[in-house]
């Protein structure tokens, strides 16, 4: 930890006290291995882009905002058409050059600061970000009513999917995980069916769960490529498989006989776009559960212990708070 200079806003800009921040596993990726996605470090980085705090009104009082940590660059062809996460010029916090959210202040745009109903702790308001990315990816996958879904891959966004697919009508939800706790949680946020990780013969339980028909869409969720195999091998032909989860050696690869053979429909999942105000509304009226996926609360000076429990992958979500809960 260190000190640096109190943050002045500028112009269309807001000092935001943060109240807390949610470790992703993207952060893992930088914290232990320095780079992700292509990117390496330059120079030192303030991680953290899963994150509320609270801003001053223009009448002195206290608002709790969640914070989009996406700030795309608004004139570019992809942000013109309604794709800003597609942005090539997007700064992201916690990412490259862009520090985030692991300190006491920060200023933000104030276009990304969404003010919380009063139903909301400071916490919910953090796990909106990965909410936003359950939801594109759901967008994406296209979930009807009846179909059978499979998430592959049980952490906090896995779990999110697991919830979205049941909101909207799956008649099925299958999901796997390596541990038995995130299987035991998959449960308890509607998943029908739960089968854990077994060198990928897991698949076999999910064609016998669904009648030897496969699942209509498939989540990765994993970031590991056995996770991609399975999702491939349990999707039903014609399937569509979203790729969400980034893997640690930056390959994806799967079987492409059986991807082709099966005609699957495959895409890629790149954060998120325009949720913030959808998933607000989702946990505000209880469709949606943020709240049961914290597991574990740290103070900022306990940052290193917060740090282990996520890179050991126990509990669900681990949350460093800055500041005292407002």
């Amino acid at each position: 930890m260190h000190h640096e200079p109190d943050p002045v806003p500028g112009a269309g800009e807001t000092l935001v006290t943060v109240g807390a921040v949610a470790i992703c596993g993207s952060d893992l990726h930088w914290f232990s291995e320095g780079s992700i996605g292509g990117e390496g470090l330059e120079q030192p980085l303030i991680l953290g882009h899963e994150f509320s705090g609270v801003i001053t009104d223009g009448e002195g009082h206290p608002v709790r905002v969640a914070v989009d940590p996406a700030i795309p660059c608004e004139e570019c062809r992809h942000c013109r058409e309604g794709q800003p996460n597609l942005c090539q010029q997007q700064r992201f916090a916690g990412h490259g050059h862009d520090d985030g959210a692991l300190r006491e202040q920060l200023v933000w745009p104030d276009q990304c600061l969404h003010p919380l109903p009063d139903s909301f702790d400071i916490v919910d308001g953090a796990l909106l970000e990965p909410l936003g990315i359950a939801l594109h990816a759901a967008d994406l996958g296209d979930i009807k009513p009846g179909m059978r879904v499979g998430v592959f891959g049980c952490g906090p966004i896995g779990l999110l999917l697991v919830q979205l697919a049941q909101l909207s009508g799956a008649t099925q939800v299958i999901a796997t995980d390596l541990l038995p706790h995130r299987l035991v949680a998959a449960r308890a946020f509607g998943a029908t069916q739960v089968f854990q990780v077994d060198e990928g013969g897991e698949y076999r339980n999910i064609w016998a769960a669904t009648g030897q028909e496969g699942v209509d869409v498939a989540f990765e969720v994993a970031g590991a490529e056995a996770a991609v195999e399975t999702a491939i091998a349990s999707a039903a032909p014609g399937a569509t498989v979203v790729l969400v989860g980034i893997p640690a050696d930056e390959r994806t690869s799967f079987h492409a006989a059986t991807a082709r053979r099966k005609g699957l429909t495959i895409k890629l999942c790149r954060r998120m776009k325009h949720t913030y105000p959808r998933a607000i509304r989702l946990v505000e009226t209880g469709l949606i559960d943020v709240r049961s996926l914290v597991t574990h609360h740290f103070p900022m000076d306990e940052y290193e212990q917060a740090f282990a429990i996520a890179s050991r992958r126990e509990g669900l979500k681990i949350v460093i708070e800055p500041t005292p809960s407002t």
